[in-house]
This record gives C-alpha cells, sequence and structure tokens, in this order.
C-alpha cells in the first residue's frame, strides 16, 4: 500500500504541475558573517545563502560613504536588520521612514520606493534577506541616479558550505 504524500510533497507536486517544471530539491547551506578585512570605502556584500526563493547577505557600508538611491524592486521583498551601526530609511520625496540601530529594523515590500545611508561614526551592517515573488519578473527600478558606482562594490563568499 502506498504512503501518503507529506504537505511538502504536495505541494511540489503542484508546482510541477503548475509549471511544468521538475522542482529541484537543494542542500542545506552552512555561512558565516565576519566583517571583512580591507574595504577601503562605499559598500561591500558579504553573500550568505539563496535558493530560488529567499537570498541572504550582509551589506557593510562605510559611515558617509556607501548610501544607495532611491529604487524599487519589483519582484522582491526585503528584510532588513541592522547587526552593527545605525542606518536611515528614506521614502519618497526623502521623507524618513526610520532610523534603525543592532537589532532593529525593517520590512520593505515590494512596489515600496526606498533608499538608506549609513548614519553615524560606525560602519553600518546590516543583514538584507531578499524574498523573490515567483510569477514577478524582479527588476530595480532606479527612480534616482544612483549615487554609489555599482561596479566599486566588494563581494565576499560567507558560505561554508
Amino acid at each position: 500500500m502506498a504512503q501518503a504524500a507529506t504537505g511538502t510533497e504536495q505541494a511540489r507536486e503542484r508546482r510541477e504541475a503548475r509549471t511544468g517544471k521538475k522542482a529541484r530539491v537543494r542542500p542545506p547551506q552552512t555561512f558565516r558573517h565576519s566583517k571583512p578585512a580591507g574595504q577601503d570605502g562605499g559598500k561591500a556584500i558579504v553573500r550568505l545563502a539563496q535558493s530560488d526563493l529567499i537570498r541572504g547577505a550582509v551589506q557593510v557600508v562605510k559611515a558617509g560613504d556607501g548610501d544607495n538611491n532611491m529604487h524599487i524592486h519589483t519582484g522582491m521583498d526585503g528584510f532588513w536588520m541592522v547587526l552593527r551601526g545605525r542606518v536611515k530609511f528614506y521614502g519618497p520625496d526623502d521623507a524618513v521612514i526610520g532610523e534603525f540601530g543592532p537589532h532593529e529594523g525593517i520590512l520593505m515590500p515590494r512596489g515600496n520606493a526606498y533608499w538608506f545611508a549609513a548614519v553615524g561614526d560606525e560602519d553600518l551592517e546590516i543583514l538584507q534577506v531578499a524574498a523573490f515573488d515567483r510569477d514577478v519578473k524582479n527588476e530595480r527600478v532606479d527612480i534616482n541616479p544612483q549615487k554609489l558606482q555599482v561596479d566599486t562594490v566588494k563581494y565576499f563568499d560567507g558560505r561554508v558550505s
């Protein structure tokens, strides 16, 4: 006698039937974050882990030197939590959404215009967890010109396995 499928298996079967694609089961990923050494200025990103639905990274922003610009993500929700330092998030017309310190943060649902900046004298280390809507193409739409040259961002690998 066949065993009943679990909820996860049933969801996978429904997704495969809907999309016509076989679901890929990814192995667990482990990671570790430490502030990168030798960051001269601007911004560094430590990539922690990623699947088809979610991505985790820590952005390290030099105080007063790594601000981003007003932009929107069309298919990505962003969860931001300060690990070290302070950050100020802004919305349209540079209205302050909030200022956050360690273990504080914000959820930025897709479609909302925002930008943020490190504030204070300490470099900012901020955890970014991004979740993706599989039915919407995610694009970053810049509303204002970029303040930081994207090609100057340094990337580091925080994955252990």
